[in-house]
């Protein structure tokens, strides 16, 4: 039996619930555990975190010995210990070595205790790896197998962090080959001895990572071509599994079929009660993209029947958000374009014994089995009279709704039509005081404006019967409604009640805060819309629900800003450098490539003065070895000049701390190449720059089991640096809200709409590569 002690020690040491739970089960393994931590507490003194408790219930499910446990978690709690790979090593020494007393010296060296890799370790070993393969890389380049340069620099450097070696190998891979091309993109053709049967079995099967297809994605247009996605065509809604006739169908369909001219209609109904997200870019891309590759429409209509929650910024929002993907409606329509025609037809319902007058209060209806109503076999003229009556104001609300008889695939009964609600609506006015539900009035919508494929997220197939039954209890034309799986991405919340609660605990300052994933947000950091279009086609028209790692979105940003963003140079952490010989009397003009791959695409101009700004990290005055930047007797190259500074003399403060540098410049000779070129700004303009990370820690923050004390309680207290005085050369000086640009060697940057003139804000898209770290 699970105590409660046990249970929150164990998720305390980063556990889920459940593998806590699934621990307690084993007696041996949850002694040895709580042995464990409680020494470590003891240690510390204070809470394990994560990584520390991480290595724990490894130590402790794989230690034969008890006896080594307290020495093995000292080791662990003073962090001498610290990765997988020394506790694996400190194991199999423990095993090897079974007497007493431990040599502790060997024992350390033989895990890697105090050993520190540098970066510039790392580098080192990985430019050698890459310098033994070069030959096979040019030619390979992103089809080569990386793992392998990977694994040599591993068995150069042991004690390395594995996440480190990764994202340095992908640094230098960038900058040997440059951004991928198509053809990197295509999938390597391999030669594969297999049997027949076994290779159609893998070409069948559709392999998925993280969501995505393995492999090239297909443009969206392929992926939604009616012969591609086997929908049915238009007029032949009947021959859709499920779909349900009566004597009028076929008639139905012929005069539907008159008016559309057999034309794909479909549409985008969001309701008007919050902001887009990035699960509403799937849905806009698949309705107005469905639409398009098949040479049809799609309208935009709103789903304005819930007054008290629709705001008019959220209309405009939503249409600027399908704009911005690249979308036109065939035509902008709102639900209560038809609130007559709806009326109407709920009249002729009730005419038709279908619906009913209730008189049961909102908290009867909920639960899984609901009390049925006393008042479903009420007369008809009753339920007629009581209709206009509800019309008319004569019920206050809750007192009394109509709902139509019949049972969804859920199990719910009798689904509500109507209700009354006394809020002006933004269009009509107090013409009405009773609207119509989801339930009702979507299905009669699509019929009236002839949608041939309604095309709805997952969990709305439990509405799918009543949505056929109630076009067929009217006689009129019925759509087919086709449903796919949501987008959801970790690392976020999306739901307009959340984003509030964030807004007002000043976690974030509105719905575009560019750490949220609404789309305003995604366009306020400076996302372009191919992008997230794109990384829309590369997870695909599922049918299951996708939750995706925020990085993938992130490699389809840096993809379209590669060829889009324009370079420029930016400092966040500004040294000042004086050029005491300076080769001219004033400031000389250098003309830097707007793309360095392509300098067709233009170049622009920049100053080079005397007095030039580097990053204080391109300099140390006592370099660990390794170090290949501006140090004592080590010259550096500056981007794009053709010039080479050396170090000559080093200014400080009174405090000892490094005010600028005095160098010596010389043109860069034919065979002279510095170990690094660094970037640098002169004469330049001052700038604020807003350093942005994930807003939550945990993938699911709105998971008890993993986050316990809800969403509010995960946030990163990292998710936002600014940078108020960094510097940016001038030709950014022009640039208009949301313009981007590429920061050589610091990342991809969009000029936020607070700025003014002379006050430049930017906002860091995405960093040049995939920090390691996130994947």
């Amino acid at each position: 039996m699970a105590t409660p002690d046990s249970l929150s020690l164990f998720t305390s040491l980063g556990l889920s619930e459940h593998k806590a739970r699934e621990t307690l089960k084993n007696t041996a393994l949850s002694a040895q555990l709580r042995e464990a931590a409680t020494q470590a507490q003891r240690t510390l003194g204070s809470t394990i975190d994560k990584a520390t408790g991480t290595l724990l219930y490894g130590l402790a499910s794989r230690l034969k010995d008890p006896r080594r446990l307290p020495f093995l978690v000292g080791y662990i709690a003073n962090k001498k210990i610290h990765t997988e790979t020394q506790l694996s090593a400190a194991l199999e020494y423990v095993r090897s070595h079974p007497l007493d007393p431990i040599d502790t010296m060997d024992f350390e060296q033989e895990c890697g205790v105090d050993v520190v890799v540098t970066p510039e370790q790392i580098e080192e070993a990985v430019e050698a790896a890459i310098n033994r393969h070069q030959p096979q890389l040019l030619v390979e380049r992103y089809h080569f197998n990386m793992g392998l340069l990977m694994g040599e620099a591993r068995a150069v450097l042991k004690w390395a962090d594995g996440k480190m070696i990764k994202h340095e190998v992908d640094m230098q891979v960038l900058h040997l080959l440059g951004p991928k091309t198509e053809s990197d993109l295509d999938k390597k053709s391999k030669v594969v001895k297999a049997r027949p049967e076994a290779a159609d079995r893998r070409k069948a099967k559709d392999v998925v990572e993280n969501g995505v297809a393995a492999g090239q994605a297909l443009a969206l247009m392929e992926q939604l071509r009616g012969e591609a996605l086997k929908f049915h065509k238009p007029g032949e809604n009947y021959k859709t599994p499920g779909y349900v006739t009566t004597p009028h169908t076929m008639n139905l369909l012929k005069q539907h079929l008159e008016i559309t001219g057999g034309q794909v209609r479909t549409r985008f109904p969001p309701e008007p009660n919050g902001i887009l997200h990035i699960g509403h870019a799937k849905a806009i891309n698949f309705n107005f993209g469905y639409a398009k590759a098949n040479s049809g429409i799609c309208f935009l209509r709103y789903d304005d029947t819930n007054p008290e929650k629709e705001e008019a910024n959220f209309f405009t929002a939503i249409y600027d958000m399908v704009t911005w993907l690249g979308y036109t409606p065939y035509k902008v329509t709102y639900a209560s374009d038809y609130f007559d025609q709806l009326y109407t037809w709920a009249v002729e319902l009730i005419r038709r014994g279908q619906a009913y007058v209730c008189h049961q209060r909102g908290e009867e209806l909920k639960g899984h089995n609901p009390l049925p109503s006393p008042w479903r076999d009420r007369p008809v003229e009753e339920s007629l009279l009581l209709f206009e009556a509800m019309r008319k104001g004569k019920f206050a609300e809750g007192e009394a709704t109509l709902r139509m008889k019949l049972e969804m695939e859920d199990g719910k009964m009798d689904p509500v039509a109507y209700r009354v609600k006394y809020i002006p609506h933004h269009r009509t006015g107090d013409t009405w005081c009773i609207y119509p539900t989801y339930d009702y009035t979507h299905c009669l919508c699509d019929s009236i404006e002839h949608i041939t494929h309604s095309l709805c997220t997952k969990e709305f197939q439990a509405r799918r019967s009543s949505y056929f039954w109630l076009c067929n209890a009217l006689d009129v034309y019925c759509p087919v409604q086709w449903e796919y799986g949501r987008l959801n991405l970790h690392y976020a919340v999306v739901s307009k009640r959340k984003i509030l609660q964030l807004v007002a605990a000043g976690a974030v300052r509105d719905w575009d805060d560019p750490r949220l994933f609404t789309l305003t947000a995604l366009r306020r950091r400076g996302f372009p819309p191919e992008a997230i279009n794109n990384f829309c086609a590369r997870v695909g028209v599922t049918v299951a629900q996708t939750t995706m790692e925020p990085h993938l979105l992130e490699a389809c940003v840096r993809d379209v800003l590669s060829d889009t963003a324009p370079r420029a140079m930016a400092v966040l952490e500004p040294l000042r450098v004086i050029i005491t010989n300076f080769p001219a009397a004033k400031s000389l003009d250098i003309q830097v490539p707007n793309f360095p791959a392509d300098e067709s695409k233009g170049f622009h101009q920049v100053p080079f003065a005397p007095v030039v700004f580097i990053e204080q990290s391109d300099f140390k005055e006592e370099p660990e070895p390794g170090y290949k930047r501006l140090a004592w007797g080590q010259p550096v190259g500056l981007r794009h000049t053709g010039y080479v500074i050396e170090l000559q003399q080093v200014i400080k403060g009174p405090s000892g701390c490094v005010e600028s540098l005095e160098v010596t410049c010389r043109r860069a000779d034919a065979g002279e190449k510095p170990k690094a070129f660094i970037h640098w700004v002169s004469q330049p303009l001052t700038c604020e720059i807003r350093l942005y990370d994930r807003l939550f820690q945990h993938k699911n923050p709105e998971d008890p089991a993993e986050v316990p004390g809800g969403f509010l309680s995960d946030l990163n207290p990292a998710s936002l640096e600014v940078v108020e005085a960094a510097l940016v050369d001038c030709s950014v000086a022009l640039a208009m809200p949301f313009d981007k640009f590429q920061f050589e060697r610091l990342g991809y940057f969009s000029l936020d709409p607070d700025s003014r003139q002379g006050q430049l804000v930017f906002n860091r898209t995405v960093t040049l590569k995939e920090d390691p770290g996130k994947v």
